[in-house]
């Protein structure tokens, strides 16, 4: 899959604390990284999003997803639940897909002034289209009408 960008500063808020990785002390750093990989696990867990294997390991704000799952979708899906967190900036998706021949989808970075209809138009040319996106984030997306600039939306091949 590779690497994927986030906006470090935006996201849902699962991190507590206790999971902050410390900016000036880089040797209490190794102490809480299994503390926001376990959050991140329990995030995806949450969702109920599906895998057969899933290791997350997280270095400052880069997260490496290793593991299995069945289809492209199943692996996009992991790859934008734990990036769409704050303090994540980059995914390193290293997911074996067992079913590959799925065509992976593409992403879009939602600006300001963005809606899932506006994306539908100019991803397919039809803003009624929208509900495919939709459908293509959940369960990460809750509400069609609940996205925010920064957040990264998977765009399914039609």
């Amino acid at each position: 899959m590779g690497l994927l960008n986030f906006f470090k500063g935006v996201g849902e808020k699962i991190f507590n604390k206790e999971h902050e990785a410390p900016a000036a002390e880089p040797a209490k750093q190794a102490e809480v990284e299994p503390l926001r990989a376990g959050a991140l696990l329990a995030h995806v867990k949450q969702l109920g999003l599906a895998y057969n294997k899933l290791t997350i390991k997280t270095k400052g704000d880069t997260v490496t997803l290793e593991g299995e799952v069945k289809s492209n979708e199943d692996a996009e899906k992991i790859a934008l639940a734990v990036g769409n967190v704050e303090g994540v900036h980059v995914v390193d998706n290293q997911l074996d897909v067992v079913e590959p021949e799925q065509p992976k989808g593409q992403f879009h970075t939602v600006e300001s002034g963005d809606t899932l209809s506006a994306i539908a138009k100019k991803v397919y040319g039809d803003p009624m289209k929208y509900g495919i996106i939709f459908e293509a984030n959940k369960p990460m997306l809750k509400d069609p009408d609940l996205i925010y600039p920064g957040q990264v939306l998977r765009i399914p091949q039609l």
